[in-house]
């Protein structure tokens, strides 16, 4: 464990390093991100908690760390070890899905996950469809990510976990202090997350709850999952409840500000709708809504590119390093909805922890974005897009409204 000292030392060094995250303007990738992959792909930076790590920023050493289990994001929540910045989870929660598998919750997690559940599409299209209702009968303008992304993003996520659509306002309450970046912990995040986890409890034991947590619920009575406490149950609930949410809301809301700030690639696919589901595809490699990096912890000494890493030390998975490497995607900040490799991005990370929700965040994008531009054909920024303002730290680069007009 580190002493006081050691603490104050690797402080004292990382205050002479570039600081990360670089930006958090989501209209453009950082300067920075390119330099660095050319020159030092593999660069010593400073988190916002104030330690050092190193910052991987091609897709192959991105790759790489990713899928070599020498590299642990369980470990990244072990007491003294350099960090991104202060948990605003409990530590034993970082590893969430590697904890569900643990307790043998995978299957039924991953069967609430999948898109082509019975009317889970269509329930989709449907709350689109009603969303939209409500920005035309209010008029122009609209804050888009308040009215459409957020809300449908949590919407879908009550009903995977069976819960009631009232509930959703309650728990997304909570994201905006759950997902920050902060150097110090956030006492609101500890009294979030007890209020949640109270209130899921409470859910389990309501017979109106069926989907997810409804299966949870049914678990108790069976003498093989009897090591499962309600607060497991519970944790499986807020976490994919908040997880979810703020991951499907934030790549839509960022899709969406690529598009409005890029006529051309919004016009291509209000054109052509049969363009949108490869489209779909090629937003996710553009996305920038990955405001930090993914981190992991080396288990072990190794050698990654042309540095020494040592067992311990923090590595920072730039996504928006590797998503915009020319080196795998030719002409990467070109648009390409017939990129053959498009797929091939790391926004849903890669590995042992590669998300299970891939199919998922897929159809939640396509389904709004089908119903956008077939209702509202001529959406636009009801601001200049300098003027948009951008939430600082933050797990998302997301900003704080997305105003539009039609």
């Amino acid at each position: 464990m580190s002493t006081p000292a050691d603490v104050q030392g690797r402080a004292a060094r990382a205050a002479d390093l570039p600081g990360f995250p670089f930006s958090w303007d989501g209209t453009q990738i950082p300067a920075e991100v390119a330099e660095l992959r050319v020159a030092t792909p593999v660069q010593r930076v400073r988190t916002i908690a104030g330690d050092e790590a190193w910052l991987v920023s091609s897709y192959r050493l991105c790759r790489q760390v990713l899928t070599d289990r020498r590299f642990s994001l369980k470990d990244t929540s072990a007491p003294g070890v350099p960090r991104q910045y202060a948990l605003t989870i409990p530590p034993e929660v970082v590893n969430n899905m590697g904890n569900i598998t643990g307790a043998g919750l995978r299957q039924a997690v991953l069967k609430a996950l999948n898109p082509k559940a019975p009317g889970l599409a269509q329930w989709m299209r449907r709350e689109a469809d009603r969303l939209i209702d409500r920005l035309i009968e209010a008029g122009p303008t609209a804050d888009l990510r308040a009215a459409l992304c957020e809300p449908y993003s949590a919407g879908l996520h009550c009903r995977i976990l069976g819960i009631p659509q009232s509930e959703a306002p309650a728990f997304l309450r909570s994201l905006d202090i759950a997902f920050m970046n902060s150097a110090c912990p956030v006492t609101g995040a500890k009294i979030n997350w007890e209020r949640d986890i109270a209130r899921m409890i409470a859910l389990l034991n309501e017979s109106s709850t069926h989907g997810l947590m409804g299966e949870l619920a049914a678990l108790r009575n069976d003498p093989d999952y009897a090591h499962l406490t309600d607060e497991i149950l519970a944790t499986v609930g807020v976490t994919m409840f908040g997880a979810g949410t703020i991951s499907t809301s934030g790549f839509l809301t960022m899709a969406l500000v690529h598009l409005l700030t890029h006529r051309a690639d919004w016009n291509l696919l209000r054109e052509h709708p049969d363009l949108i589901f490869p489209g779909v595809e090629e937003l996710l490699r553009v996305n920038l809504s990955i405001g930090d990096a993914l981190p992991r912890i080396a288990l072990t000494n190794l050698r990654l590119g042309n540095v020494e890493v040592t067992k311990g030390e923090l590595v920072l998975v730039l996504v928006e390093g590797a998503n915009f490497d020319p080196e795998a995607f030719p002409d990467p900040h070109r648009f390409d909805v017939h990129r053959a490799n498009a797929a091939d991005h790391l926004s849903f990370g890669g590995g042992a922890h590669y998300c299970p929700a891939t199919a998922l965040g897929r159809a939640h994008a396509r389904i709004a974005l089908e119903a956008l531009l077939q209702r509202l054909p001529d959406l636009e920024l009801a601001v200049p897009a300098e003027q948009l303002v951008w939430r600082t730290g933050f797990m998302k680069r997301i900003p704080e409204r997305l105003p539009v007009m039609w």
